[in-house]
């Protein structure tokens, strides 16, 4: 982790293939947070994708890194501001993962491992169906490299039989909260 900044923000960066529970486990890990006092921000890949609506974004290469880098600068403005930042997102490439250590304060970076066999019969979108039957393209794990992270904070195993996304946030939450202070006498 990179706790050598100067805010108290930080950045959970959650990161797996479509249908690993992204989301899922960054809206209870928000929820959890919300608990504890904090007001955390939370950045879901899809969702940004949604807000800018730029015409010009589309699902292939370049697309995906410009937006890749346009969620990682989101995330880092509101870390800066002494957020705790929760990024759901495929983030495909070394290349952002690199730049978030490097840039992003309190960086922790949490990869979903889910099987392509139980992402495939999970398929909440249909975008491995789709795929299969020619009607998507740039799958990311499929037709798209997909790199996944070299050495993750945090690794959430979400094989079948599903996960609580309430446990799993608890035990990224669990990973991510400074051990207490022992005052001494």
């Amino acid at each position: 982790m990179n706790w050598n900044s100067t805010t108290d923000g930080r950045v959970i960066w959650i990161t797996g293939l479509s249908g690993a529970g992204k989301s899922t486990i960054a809206r209870a890990a928000v929820t959890q947070l919300r608990a504890l006092g904090e007001l955390p921000v939370l950045i879901d890949g899809d969702q940004i994708r949604e807000a800018i609506a730029d015409p010009n974004t589309g699902h292939d290469i370049a697309s995906r890194l410009a937006n890749a880098y346009r969620i990682s600068r989101f995330a880092k403005l509101f870390a800066e501001q002494d957020h705790t930042v929760i990024v759901a997102t495929m983030s495909i490439f070394h290349e952002i993962h690199a730049w978030n250590r490097a840039n992003l304060p309190g960086y922790f970076e949490v990869w979903v491992e889910v099987s392509l066999p139980a992402l495939r019969e999970r398929d909440a979108r249909r975008l491995y169906s789709r795929l299969q039957n020619g009607d998507a393209a740039n799958v990311p794990g499929m037709d798209l490299e997909y790199e996944r992270p070299f050495q993750p904070d945090l690794i959430l195993e979400n094989n079948p039989p599903l996960k609580d996304p309430d446990s799993l946030a608890g035990m990224l939450l669990d990973h991510i909260q400074p051990e207490p202070v022992i005052a001494q006498s």
